[in-house]
């Protein structure tokens, strides 16, 4: 079983704690999930993110590049400003992972569950003390928040760190740049979103990080190279598809709603006279599938195409 839920909130939304480090090297430069949406006299350039990446994935494409340069404006997930104070982000999500009805996380979990728990636990004893995250803290917190800290603890064996996220980049790149920033939706807003998941969703969330825990390197490996080579088909396929199918409430509430949500402000970015573009930097996941922004951009009557050079020149993979 694969742990589609747990990755996916990872990659759909712009939080994290993981700190890992690595030497930079140099790679081919990423090919980008970049597409740009334009109406008269503008254009929207979407650039697709992941959230947790590795010091070797930079420099970024030239594509890239100039879409930012193009750009008066960059708009985020959420605002830069907002995330400058990364210990309020963090303590919002932890204060809404945090059970206040005094019940324990064993309560939610059957009891071969909780043996998975228990398992888990003796296996990473010693990682999980320095941190203070023993069997008494992880009864404090909800399924869905102690299933994304082992994700995290995936990554972060994978060498892969929010300190190096496409949206962090971007952030510092628009602010050496001078261009004006905005966000699409408040910490608090996210913090709602994943505390809105079912019971229901949250424990198999847990449970199949659980079960996976220590064999998903292959997993996230593959879905880092499908965003590097911006092959959209695979991504969509092997995580926003899967997501859909398994976990459809899931699905709508962090990937669909946010969505909807999100058109009718670009396409206000759009509709609004002046020869202004801007570059809007959300989770890959968003761009993609029959609910994506790409898809609800052209559904509007915007003419929406992928700006992919080495797409043009055969180096990569389309969508």
């Amino acid at each position: 079983m694969k742990r589609t839920l747990a990755i996916g909130l990872a990659l759909l939304l712009a939080c994290g704690s993981a700190t890992a480090r690595e030497v930079a090297k140099t790679p081919p430069r990423p090919v980008p999930l970049l597409w740009k949406a334009c109406d008269a006299d503008n254009c929207i350039y979407l650039l697709g993110s992941f959230h947790v990446l590795k010091a070797s994935d930079y420099p970024l494409s030239n594509d890239v590049d100039a879409a930012l340069a193009k750009s008066a404006r960059v708009v985020f997930e959420i605002s830069p400003t907002e995330m400058q104070d990364k210990n309020a982000a963090a303590m919002a999500l932890f204060q809404a992972g945090v059970r206040m009805d005094g019940t324990t996380l064993d309560s939610d979990l059957s009891p071969a569950q909780q043996a998975k728990l228990a398992a888990w636990l003796g296996k990473h004893e010693t990682g999980l003390a320095k941190s203070g995250l023993g069997n008494a803290a992880l009864q404090r917190l909800k399924p869905w928040f102690v299933a994304i800290l082992i994700t995290q603890l995936e990554y972060q064996t994978a060498g892969m760190s929010p300190e190096y996220g496409l949206d962090e980049h971007m952030t510092k790149a628009a602010g050496d740049a001078g261009k004006q920033t905005q966000g699409l939706e408040t910490v608090a807003e996210q913090v709602r979103i994943l505390s809105g998941l079912s019971v229901k969703d949250q424990v198999q969330m847990l449970e199949e990080s659980l079960d996976e825990s220590g064999s998903t390197a292959s997993e996230i490996a593959a879905l880092h190279k499908a965003w590097r080579v911006g092959d959209a088909a695979t991504l969509w396929k092997d995580m926003g598809a899967k997501l859909l199918h398994d976990y459809p409430d899931a699905y709508r509430v962090i990937d669909a709603d946010r969505n909807a949500r999100w058109l009718p402000r670009l396409a206000s970015m759009l509709d609004t006279p002046g020869e202004k573009d801007t570059l809007v930097v959300v989770g890959s996941l968003h761009l993609l599938g029959p609910d994506g922004l790409v898809e609800g951009l052209k559904a509007r009557g915007y003419n929406v195409e992928r700006v992919c050079s080495a797409c043009a020149a055969g180096n990569s993979h389309h969508d």
